[in-house]
């Protein structure tokens, strides 16, 4: 076919790229490139000074002055535990059961003895019904059976008699020996049955008695575990929808003191010693103890050692659980040579005090920056050191912060 005279030419050679073009294009990339670097360095860079700037999170203690001791004893160790009553008991039931009744709350006291709770007991009481029943069946029956034992001993009689004077025979006699004999092991045997039901009986009263819940011995219920309504069990069951609990009892007049003591210190400490407390709760409140018992046990993953100590007197505010820190004192009023002058120390703990070329160091916090000041140790009391030198009482001294903190670099107190 015939190619018209007017028909466009396709040349392949217009399809190119001007060079003016191709280098306008590459430009563009450069540009772009060199933009999107220049935004990474900016957000680095000012990531970098946010971390330069970013205050370290500190934590403080103030520095204070050791406890004094009681009647001047000198303290030879400190320590921090928890107030631990000796008896606290949840109380649960000894049968599964629905409550039905609940009669307390947090914080009553109750006596030994006194209900707290009741269980349903609708099916044992008929099982103790039943008991009772076959109880009196099994009397009646004996009642029935010495009637009869009464009018065959008599036949017997009769029938000796008569068989004497040979008007009866030897059958008849041996008839009624054996229908006597009978009624006698009828009765024996109703006569246990007496006494099985009797057992029966005390078997299913306990079981009513089981539907009781009662306290223990007196004290103050401090936890409510459950209500009306819910199942509770001895033993964990019911995929956790049934309480193993009804309340939780503690004895005030058993509270103690429970610390731990520093292996390496345990020396220190014997039973009998006299011991200054403080709760955390009333820290201007010094109450009067003594070590009870050292518990002949360490704990190797702590390296410690635990010490019952006991309130010389108690008091209603001295609750379960409470923090507290004790002071072991030395049996003896501290004697001081003539002409000494006392050094008025310090306490803080010994997480505070930096090693720094062979010189002990500690950091302040004062307007919110750090402060490097060089102290001078005294007695390790514990967890706890004295300051002789460096430190005065009310000082904010760091505890624990980053090991690259610096003098004068700005902080931020852990709330």
């Amino acid at each position: 076919m015939a190619t018209p005279a007017n028909a466009p030419v396709h040349d392949l050679g217009s399809l190119r790229i001007d060079d003016r073009q191709r280098s306008g294009g590459s430009w563009g990339k450069r540009l772009a490139l060199f933009f999107g670097l220049l935004v990474v360095v900016a957000g680095l860079s000012g990531g970098v000074y946010a971390l330069w700037n970013q205050k370290p999170v500190v934590e403080v203690t103030v520095a204070q002055k050791p406890a004094a001791g009681l009647g001047g004893r000198e303290a030879l160790l400190n320590a921090s535990g928890y107030v631990t009553p000796r008896r606290r008991a949840t109380i649960a039931a000894k049968i599964t059961g629905r409550v039905i009744g609940v009669f307390f709350d947090e914080g009553t006291h109750v006596r030994a003895g006194q209900l707290l709770a009741t269980l349903d007991d609708s099916d044992v009481r008929k099982a103790l019904d039943a008991a009772k029943a076959d109880h009196l069946a099994a009397k009646a029956a004996i009642a029935d059976y010495e009637v009869q034992l009464r009018n065959a001993r008599t036949q017997l009689h009769r029938a000796e008699q008569l068989q004497k004077a040979g008007v009866q025979t030897q059958e008849q006699l041996d008839n009624a020996l054996t229908a006597t004999d009978s009624l006698q092991a009828k009765i024996a045997l109703a006569q246990s049955q007496v006494i099985s039901a009797e057992a029966r009986i005390q078997q299913a009263q306990q079981a009513v008695d089981n539907c009781t819940i009662r306290a223990p011995y007196t004290g103050i219920v401090v936890s409510k575990d459950a209500q009306v309504g819910e199942m509770v069990s001895p033993v964990s069951a019911g995929g956790g929808f049934t309480r193993t609990g009804i309340a939780t009892i503690v004895d005030m007049n058993s509270n103690e003191i429970e610390v731990d003591v520093n292996e390496s210190y345990i020396a220190r400490v014997h039973p009998g010693q006299p011991v200054n407390a403080v709760l955390d709760a009333y820290p201007d409140w010094q109450i009067p103890s003594s070590v009870r018992t050292i518990i002949p046990s360490a704990d190797r993953q702590k390296a410690t050692v635990k010490v019952r100590i006991s309130f010389l007197k108690l008091d209603p505010r001295i609750l379960p659980d409470m923090g507290i820190k004790v002071t072991f004192l030395g049996a003896e009023p501290e004697k001081k040579s003539p002409g000494a002058t006392a050094v008025a120390a310090i306490v803080i703990p010994q997480s505070a005090v930096h090693d720094e070329a062979g010189k002990k160091i500690v950091f302040l916090v004062k307007d919110d920056k750090a402060e490097r000041r060089a102290v001078t140790l005294g007695t390790a009391r514990g967890s706890d050191t004295e300051v002789v030198a460096g430190l005065t009482a009310g000082d904010t001294v760091v505890v624990k912060g980053p090991a690259n903190l610096r003098d004068g670099q700005s902080v931020e107190i852990r709330k």
